[in-house]
């Protein structure tokens, strides 16, 4: 998500959103690939159906991310809390259970969610890496 992090969080909403339904879209296209590898439909426009499902699920979970955490930040005049990325997270997975017509569903993507984006946060603002040597 090159740029997401780029300037103070709060602003440029509309930028931000865009980013993450962009990354959310291809996420649901490759998710969408491995599904219908995995689960062959029966015709081209089932697969083709399924494609297009999938990436605008991830699409709108993208940008009910963005929109959430950046007017989270905005209204809470807190920019940079992990709590408006725990907010973020955890509307995006009602939002998931509401598509999945499941209170249970809902609820615990807005636990996973809300901390693993809480948790990112936190890690992009202490310097914590993934890959590479061990920061000493």
């Amino acid at each position: 998500m090159a740029g997401y992090w780029d300037g103070p969080e709060g602003e440029e909403c509309p930028r931000r959103t865009w980013l993450t339904t962009r990354v959310g879209a291809a996420a649901g296209l490759v998710g969408a690939a491995y599904r219908i590898i995995l689960l062959q439909p029966g015709s081209a426009l089932a697969a083709l159906q399924r494609a297009a499902a999938d990436s605008v699920t991830m699409a709108t979970l993208g940008a009910v991310f963005g929109l959430t955490t950046c007017l989270s930040a905005e209204i809470r005049e807190e920019p940079e809390d992990p709590l408006n990325y725990f907010i973020g997270g955890c509307i995006t997975g009602a939002v998931l259970g509401a598509r999945a017509h499941s209170y249970m569903t809902g609820t615990t993507a807005c636990l996973g969610f809300g901390i693993t984006a809480a948790l990112m946060k936190i890690g992009n603002k202490e310097g914590w890496r993934l890959t590479g040597p061990p920061k000493l």
